[in-house]
């Protein structure tokens, strides 16, 4: 029996790589935005702590000095979430741009595997046919040479 080879194979290898290049982009780019959520959400901890430390100050008698320095920790603290947050948003479009290269790589990748199958098809056929043939002329041989005896 012939063996099948795709022409093509080495495109495919190529697609196989790339594609596993991508994944590997993609879940660096994940990990990278759970890394800044995390921050964020550490940011907002932070936030929630000194806005009870100032109440719990309000509530007892007030130490000027420490519901200052809680204040001035409070406004930064908020001005690092606004910064954090648009890392965020940054680190989301990252992903999205990698999700995007993903994708494209792997429809490259499944073309190239669809065209492979119609190709392994194609060979199939014209190997049933060129047996059909080998059989008919054997059937034929063998027929005409009854015949002739």
């Amino acid at each position: 029996m012939a063996k099948f080879i795709y022409k093509m194979q080495n495109i495919l290898d190529i697609k196989n790589k790339l594609e596993t290049q991508e994944k590997t982009a993609f879940a660096i780019e994940v990990q990278k935005l759970r890394t800044e959520e995390e921050r964020l959400e550490r940011i907002r901890r932070e936030i929630d702590y000194y806005t009870q430390v100032i109440r719990k100050q309000n509530d007892e008698h007030i130490n000027i000095q420490e519901w200052k320095r809680c204040n001035e920790a409070l406004e930064y603290k908020k001005d690092e979430e606004k910064r954090q947050i648009q890392q965020v948003k940054m680190a989301e479009k990252n992903v999205d741009i990698a999700r995007g290269r993903l994708n494209k790589v792997m429809i490259e990748r499944k073309t190239q595997e669809i065209l492979k199958e119609k190709a392994f098809e194609e060979f199939l056929k014209e190997l049933n046919e060129s047996e059909k043939k080998e059989v008919d002329e054997l059937v034929s041989f063998t027929y005409n040479d009854s015949e002739s005896r």
